[in-house]
């Protein structure tokens, strides 16, 4: 299917920049019934577009096409839509003028408005950032969401979170074709090294110890990090990660004028029936963070992913039982 574009024009930012010419790619899956009361908003992560977590809509889960109406938005930074790596100068590399999660979901909510006449989702849902953006949704945006999944995220960028991702920046950085804030040629050094160093954090000490990544067709685990990781970010582009990094850090469903901060008002607000999925090996979305935020909630349900494959758990393509966890969950919430 083509990737479809919603034209934003200019968009006014957080940070008080502008973006000209916004640009917002995403994908449908389904049909829109009559009363648009179908609709779920499955959104993208760190790093990735709309084709890199397509593969969880079937008929074989949760994410059904046939009785829902599913929109992908690529978030921004991520090269589909407006990001570094397609920005005009002067806007371009190190001047791309950054988008919050707020931004992102703000864009994603006039394309729906604008392009499908869509007040109201049944369920907003995401892994990692896919999950942080669905709480800006059910934060910002309380009376138009009804459900609300997130999976392996989190309301508020924890303080070991922001260390985490400053180690994985730093190393990208590192690289030689990084220079003055800007990458000046194509930093395969860096992206290695960047896809080693999360290695070690997206997935638990037990997937290592167990063997586990077997599972996903690899010999040994020097050819599970190479194929994997380093794989992953070498088809990325640089400053889109950085971008993507950015946002990720700056993420906080009360940065905004409506709550000034005040992340127990925000999570109070959430009016969504809501089910916030932590994955119990997860080493930098940890289960504590979850329970804390849940317990500040309305109207919330904590469900911990019982898995070994640490934060990828959440995202299982080679691991049909968290598969099945994470869609039982879904369906159960969908249903309610």
């Amino acid at each position: 299917m083509d990737t479809k574009i919603f034209e934003a024009g200019t968009v006014e930012l957080q940070s008080g920049l502008s973006c000209r010419n916004t640009r917002l790619a995403y994908q449908t899956y389904g049909t829109l019934n009559a009363d648009r009361s179908n609709v779920i908003l499955w959104l993208t992560p760190f790093g990735a577009q709309h084709t890199d977590i397509e593969w969880m809509i079937g008929t074989h889960g949760a994410l059904d096409p046939e009785r829902y109406f599913i929109v992908v938005p690529n978030l921004f930074g991520n090269g589909l839509s407006s990001s570094p790596s397609n920005a005009s100068s002067p806007w371009n590399n190190s001047r791309w003028p950054q988008f919050t999660l707020a931004d992102s979901v703000q864009v994603q909510r006039r394309m729906l408005q604008d392009v499908y006449g869509i007040e109201h989702i049944a369920l907003a849902c995401g892994w990692s950032m896919g999950g942080m953006q669905a709480y800006h949704w059910a934060a910002l945006f309380p009376d138009a969401v009804e459900r609300l999944a997130v999976i392996c995220g989190a309301a508020k960028t924890a303080p070991h979170n922001q260390v985490f991702l400053e180690g994985v920046k730093g190393t990208l950085c590192a690289d030689v074709h990084y220079q003055d804030g800007r990458f000046t040629g194509f930093p395969e050094r860096g992206l290695r090294a960047m896809g080693r160093v999360y290695a070690s954090w997206a997935m638990s000490q037990t997937f290592y110890r167990d063997e586990l990544w077997r599972q996903s067709g690899c010999s040994s685990a020097e050819d599970y990090v190479v194929t994997n990781w380093e794989g992953n970010f070498l088809r990325r582009d640089p400053a889109n990660l950085l971008a993507h990094i950015w946002a990720w850090q700056q993420g906080d469903i009360s940065a905004n004028s409506l709550y000034a901060g005040d992340i127990t008002k925000a999570l109070g607000a959430i009016k969504a029936r809501t089910l916030i999925m932590p994955c119990a090996t997860d080493l930098y979305f940890q289960v504590e963070d979850s329970r804390r935020e849940v317990a500040r909630m309305q109207n919330a349900k904590l469900q911990i992913i019982p898995s070994d494959w640490g934060h990828r758990a959440g995202m299982p393509q080679h691991n049909p039982v968290d598969a099945r966890f994470i869609h039982a969950a879904l369906g159960e919430l969908l249903a309610s």
